[in-house]
């Protein structure tokens, strides 16, 4: 099946969304469904903030059944919207729990100046409110159109703030007013919108994360790419995700939809001087496997967590519409296997309160040596010539064909661990740690007092070196630790916090706490000032269970 009309009145001017799963109904008759500033503008055009802010009005004046609430504000005031679709619809975690049906949180616009999500999930939120598609009734959908609101208003033209993308000519901003990039903040937390977003993973619990971004980089065949967490630490919702869910999301979205997709990754060389023709070399690479990054960070949560990258170097409005069709894919299969789904989290929920502490936990990973051999396609770039930029987007010298070859090479998209730790009883953090107290907190993690005089056997951390990059990444200089552990005897007094082992959130718990994790709260400073060649780390672990048995 193709893209169809979901609202069929062109006086509308509806989306031309995905191939209808359902049955769908006109809109509210008693109000007027408002169209997106990419629409009205025949895509030449991204939404203000205002515009988004309107358009959300708009469709509750229309009476498009939807619950409006704010997910929080940025650092300059703005207010995010979360808006809550499902059918009969919820407005409270607990009225959503008691459907006993997934949960879908959906955020757009973290990167400011990659507009497609934003556009696309605005009208796919207003597609789906206002028809009888049925896809409400087997899911819960929260949907974030406009995550990084400030950075959206910085808007500059593409040249300045988007120099590989293909319109539109003004968009906004990457990073945040603090100049923080939103997708490298999910283990620190220091911007306000992370710190609402991690509130909202909190009480909303959702069982399937998808972020919405646009690629920049290699020019290849497809209209859009994606990944799971590629954290291995994602213990079996990252696999099920990988291996099923996606390979089903890149057949329907080429045998319905009509577009090509594929894992996200670059051509490790674009451009090859001896051959005009081959504008690839050795492979095709995914990115980075750290939790800094929000499809990864989900991931340790143990629930599935989608990427979601358009094809900067493709028209805008075929961008919008191949993010539109993949979401509304997304949310089709989640509702047919939601059971699998909650089975897969569940099994590892139980697993973790269990307190496994024979369950190794990867802290760190590097990409696999060992890729499988795909056919990839790419487009053949032509030399030009003279030094100019002759195409917006093009590195200079070279010029797109339009010419596309399908070539088998090897594909990096698994990362494999290189370190790994079991999960202790507990995790003893000294009182003075205040700050790292409140981070873990804010990821969910349960901290709590003990009466003093529980203790026993103990492994402490002895620091032999420290390694402070001298690049300032994220307004920090990350930090690395090496050592060595030593296991003898203490005492937990009243005023150390404990975060105990056999808790839902025990992996994150993990990759924060442990000072050899390669993007933990060491990394980011937490613990500089008790840091010291010779010294130990602060936070220990305990071997014993916190209440005192084995």
């Amino acid at each position: 099946m193709r893209l169809r009309k979901l609202i069929a009145s062109a006086a509308l001017g509806a989306f031309a969304g995905c191939a209808g799963h359902g049955a769908t109904t006109p809109a509210p008759a008693h109000g007027t469904l408002p169209r997106t500033r990419a629409e009205r503008t025949s895509y030449s055009e991204t939404s203000t903030y205002a515009d988004v802010i309107a358009f959300i009005d708009s469709l509750q004046h229309a009476g498009v059944p939807m619950s409006r609430q704010l997910l929080g504000r940025t650092t300059e005031g703005r207010a995010l919207p979360l808006l809550v679709l499902s059918r009969p619809l919820v407005s409270t975690p607990a009225e959503a729990r008691a459907l006993h049906r997934p949960i879908v949180y959906v955020q757009a616009n973290i990167h400011a100046g990659e507009v497609e999500g934003k556009e696309a999930l605005l009208a796919l939120v207003r597609d789906l409110a206002s028809s009888q598609n049925n896809m409400l009734d087997s899911i819960v959908l929260i949907a974030i159109p406009i995550y990084n609101a400030d950075g959206n208003e910085r808007f500059a033209p593409q040249a300045v703030n988007r120099t590989e993308q293909n319109g539109p000519e003004r968009v906004g901003q990457r990073p945040n007013a603090q100049g923080f990039d939103l997708n490298r903040d999910y283990v620190k937390a220091e911007a306000p919108e992370t710190r609402a977003s991690l509130a909202a993973f909190a009480r909303w619990d959702p069982d399937v994360f998808v972020d919405l971004h646009t690629t920049d980089g290699s020019f290849h065949g497809y209209a859009l790419t994606y990944a799971p967490s590629l954290n291995p630490a994602s213990l079996r919702a990252g696999a099920y995700t990988r291996d099923s869910l996606l390979p089903e999301l890149r057949r329907r979205m080429q045998t319905r939809d009509g577009f090509a997709v594929f894992d996200y990754g670059n051509f490790d060389t674009q451009y090859e001087e001896r051959d005009i023709s081959d504008t690839v070399k050795g492979g095709w690479y995914s990115y980075d496997h750290r939790p800094r990054f929000g499809t990864n960070y989900f991931g340790l949560r143990q629930r599935v967590s989608i990427l979601s990258e358009a094809y900067s170097h493709d028209p805008f409005e075929r961008r919008v519409k191949s993010t539109y069709a993949f979401v509304h894919e997304i949310l089709s299969l989640v509702a047919e296997r939601g059971t699998r789904i909650y089975e897969i989290e569940q099994n590892a929920d139980s697993m973790l309160a269990r307190g496994d502490t024979g369950l190794r936990v990867p802290i760190r990973s590097a990409l696999t040596t060992s890729p499988d051999t795909l056919p990839v396609i790419f487009e053949v770039m032509a030399h030009t010539g003279d030094s100019s930029l002759t195409q917006p987007g093009v590195p200079r010298g070279f010029r797109r064909t339009g010419e596309f070859r399908t070539r088998p090479m090897p594909v990096f998209v698994r990362f494999n661990p290189t370190m790994t730790r079991r999960i202790p009883n507990a995790w003893v953090v000294p009182a003075a740690d205040s700050a790292a107290v409140a981070l873990l907190r804010l990821h969910g993690i349960e901290v709590e007092h003990l009466p003093s005089g529980v203790g026993g056997a103990m492994s402490e951390f002895i620091i032999d070196s420290l390694h402070s990059n001298p690049k300032e990444f994220q307004k920090h200089h990350e930090t690395r630790v090496f050592g060595r552990w030593r296991t003898g005897s203490a005492r937990i007094t009243s005023d150390m916090w404990v975060v105990r082992g056999n808790q839902r959130h025990a992996v994150v718990a993990m990759y924060l706490l442990d000072p050899e994790s390669d993007d933990g709260l060491a990394t980011w400073n937490v613990f500089d000032r008790e840091l010291a060649a010779g010294g130990t780390y602060p936070v220990r672990r305990l071997l014993i269970g916190p209440d005192g048995t084995p």
